[in-house]
């Protein structure tokens, strides 16, 4: 992701979650070395989903997948996650973990499609409406990319 898809990457938090990204917070995660961010752009130019993580040794945890409601169930989140997985094993991460509402049932079966798994709970961790988080986490064994 660029600093150009900034304004479009904003405007997509509105659409998507309760309490969005400003541009200023997602400049923040851009410039910020510990952070990986990627975005999908249609044909014209246009910012119509990105996704975000941070490492830390060998964490990753991804805080952020955004996609256009035009542009939901078209492969464009799945291609992101699996971009993510790529440069999570490339970075010769242990594992991936996330958070996501406990209602959001399409995406929690997206997770599970890319071998993300149910390892916990965190209380009241969204705001409006307040709802529990599920975490998921994908282990990396024997996945890493790394020279015998």
């Amino acid at each position: 992701m660029e600093p150009s898809h900034l304004s479009e990457a904003a405007e997509l938090e509105k659409l998507c979650f309760s309490a969005p990204w400003s541009a200023g917070m997602l400049l923040g995660e851009l410039k910020n070395p510990l952070s990986h961010y990627i975005a999908a752009v249609a044909d014209d130019g246009a910012l119509i989903g990105y996704a975000g993580m941070q490492a830390v040794l060998d964490e990753g945890y991804i805080a952020n997948i955004a996609v256009s409601p035009d542009h939901r169930r078209k492969g464009v989140a799945g291609a992101l996650i699996g971009e993510l997985i790529s440069h999570s094993l490339n970075q010769g991460l242990s594992f991936l973990t996330l958070e996501v509402r406990e209602s959001n049932y399409p995406a929690i079966s997206l997770y599970k499609k890319f071998g993300f798994e149910k390892v916990g709970r965190r209380k009241n961790y969204y705001r409006l409406p307040t709802e529990d988080a599920i975490l998921m986490t994908r282990v990396f064994l024997n996945e890493r990319n790394e020279e015998p």
